[in-house]
């Protein structure tokens, strides 16, 4: 067998090599969700910042690219609402709408669908691609989180840079190496199976 027709092939996600089912998409969707949640009760505090460094994102971003965008998506919606209806999964065991971090939840729903997008088009299948996937998903998050961390705390656009960007950047940049070699391997894995 060839090497071109052993490689996974683009339009689908990690996701879509299981038994097609009803009951497995839901599956995915509510375990995405869970997930997500007790990725965020790994928290640690960052001085100078209302918002801690967590796992959530990671967890976003590898659920958007494990699922795809509509079933990522739909993960971190569910996530989102379960979370503003009372269930204490967001950063740390908090839960509500609104907060300094909020925006970040936001910003997540956004990642997932975006990193989920580029997923099916090929975006998690080598080291390089992914790591472009994981920059632009984390992107996203700022893009969103940041501004609502201003507008919620009072801050200077500056200073919600300075205490909602900058000290996660190492951490995102471990987050996506992490990403980088475990996307790709997983592919790599399933390709050799297939």
């Amino acid at each position: 067998m060839s090497t071109a027709a052993a490689a996974p092939r683009t339009g689908v996600v990690l996701a879509d090599l299981l038994p097609a089912t009803r009951t497995r998409s839901v599956a995915l969707v509510v375990g995405g969700a869970v997930l997500t949640g007790v990725a965020a009760q790994i928290a640690v505090p960052v001085p100078g910042s209302p918002v801690p460094v967590t796992g959530q994102t990671f967890a976003a971003l590898l659920v958007g690219a494990g699922l795809g965008a509509r079933r990522g998506f739909l993960s971190l919606a569910l996530y989102t609402l379960v979370g503003m209806a009372g269930v204490p999964w967001f950063a740390a065991g908090s839960s509500g709408p609104g907060g300094a971090s909020f925006g970040y939840v936001l910003g997540m729903l956004l990642a997932a669908t975006v990193v989920g997008a580029l997923a099916r088009r090929g975006g998690d299948r080598s080291v390089p691609r992914t790591a472009g996937t994981m920059v632009l998903g984390s992107a996203v998050i700022y893009a969103v989180g940041v501004p609502y961390l201003a507008l919620s705390t009072g801050m200077s656009p500056s200073a919600a840079v300075a205490a909602g960007l900058v000290p996660f950047l190492l951490g995102d940049a471990l987050k996506a190496a992490l990403a980088m070699g475990a996307l790709p391997a997983a592919w790599k894995l399933l390709g050799r199976r297939g």
